[in-house]
């Protein structure tokens, strides 16, 4: 009994000289998040060519963001407000951080229909700004500059497929039919997705890398089936009546194979996402140093960096950096409407800054149903360690250096132009 009250004596002298460590402080985000749920982007003409019966009518034009969608990433932008004021990287008291919430979103109407749900979400009723291009022009930090070598990115995907390509016939060959017959009924259709001579490898067509075999087009009709489903469709506007939830896991496959090889590929993915995470890293260089930056996005003071792009964004960024990620009830590393990796940026009471890594996104069911979001009810999440990052010396995620250094390495100069502060 003597000891243990010495043993807390000692512990309250100690602490009292030598008070614990506060967790660390949350100072920054960044959110690079694709669009909400779209229309396929294909004309339906070229849609029906593959089905016997017509696609569905979506109400709004190819690739536009549908209002269900829209409702989804509202949905989105109010869990990250709930999360981040409880957090204490926002004020919960009325407008007073609206201004350090900056908003990048890419040129398209989904894009730009993202960006500015988040705007209308994250701060309800407050005034937050949103930056962006020319309507349809494109947005380097997203579309990437430069052109990537053809026979750079012929030898990198080959190197991918390996020696005998022809492999993944068999490989894919329950979800190839699997398809099929969804599209099919059983019926002929104008073009199937498997046609003779049934090769697969990659090609060029002028400076355009393209796979051959069913992976191309199979990866933009599975991704429409689950573009359907998370739209909320109903009887036979969802597949023909003939899509259920496991068959939906199945054909996915070909959309989760075609993103990693033609989207992760390590020269492609440089190549097409080497500005948009040297301007990822510049931005939270300016947060951790507090001092303008040139190319960082927003402004020294800011706490909260949203950019609106694409899945191929997404996809070239985990690449890149070697990143994975396997949510509930989704392919390995896939990247659903309204999905986002996150980078946060964390202060302790030592003078130490860290970093975390975070993949996010709404099940497929609370997005078909809308589902509200909270801290009690969260979208699928999961922490991402970024290979070469991690430190022991900090007590979260990788340190400042550490980071600093894994995304310097990952990124190829080639393809990086750091324009005025913008």
């Amino acid at each position: 009994m003597r000891s243990n009250r010495l043993s807390a004596v000692l512990l309250w002298a100690l602490t009292a000289v030598c008070p614990l460590s506060a967790a660390p402080r949350l100072k920054y985000v960044v959110i690079v998040s694709r669009h909400g749920v779209r229309a396929p982007t294909w004309e339906a003409a070229r849609l029906n060519e593959y089905s016997a019966s017509p696609w569905p009518q979506w109400g709004v034009a190819p690739g536009e963001l549908t209002p269900h969608g829209r409702e989804l990433i509202k949905l989105m932008g109010a869990y990250y407000g709930e999360r981040f004021t409880k957090e204490h990287l926002l004020d919960s008291q009325g407008c007073r951080d609206a201004g350090r919430v900056h908003i990048v979103a890419d040129t398209s109407q989904r894009t730009l229909e993202t960006g500015r749900a988040f705007a209308e979400s994250l701060m309800p009723g407050c005034a937050i700004s949103m930056q962006s291009q020319p309507e349809d022009e494109k947005d380097p930090l997203f579309s990437g500059i430069g052109t990537p070598d053809p026979a750079l990115s012929l030898s990198a995907v080959s190197a991918r497929l390996g020696e005998n390509p022809q492999r993944l016939l068999a490989t894919y060959h329950a979800a190839i039919d699997t398809l099929q017959n969804i599209l099919s009924g059983g019926r002929n259709t104008p073009k199937k997705l498997l046609e003779p001579p049934f090769e697969i490898g990659v090609s060029l067509s002028g400076k355009t890398l393209e796979l051959t075999g069913p992976f191309s087009v199979g990866s933009t009709m599975s991704e429409n089936l689950l573009l359907e489903y998370t739209n909320g469709f109903q009887g036979a506007e969802l597949g023909w009546g003939r899509l259920t939830r496991q068959t939906l896991d199945k054909v996915l496959e070909l959309h989760a194979f075609y993103a990693d090889v033609m989207r992760r590929t390590a020269y492609l993915a440089r190549a097409r996402g080497s500005n948009l995470l040297a301007h990822v890293l510049l931005s939270m260089e300016q947060a951790e140093t507090g001092k303008p930056v040139p190319g960082a996005l927003g402004r020294p003071g800011d706490a909260l960096l949203i950019l609106s792009g694409h899945d191929t964004n997404l996809s070239n960024l985990s690449g890149m950096l070697g990143l994975s990620w396997k949510l509930p009830g989704y392919q390995p590393d896939d990247t659903p409407p309204g999905g986002a990796l996150t980078f946060s940026l964390w202060h302790d009471d030592a003078g130490d800054d860290s970093v975390t890594a975070q993949y996010i996104a709404q099940s497929l069911d609370q997005m078909r149903n809308a589902a509200r979001l909270t801290l009690a009810a969260p979208p699928e999440s999961q922490e991402v360690s970024i290979p070469g990052c991690q430190a022991e010396e900090v007590k979260l995620g990788c340190s400042w250096p550490g980071f600093q250094g894994a995304l310097r390495k990952a990124t190829d100069a080639a393809f990086v132009a750091v324009p005025a502060h913008r």
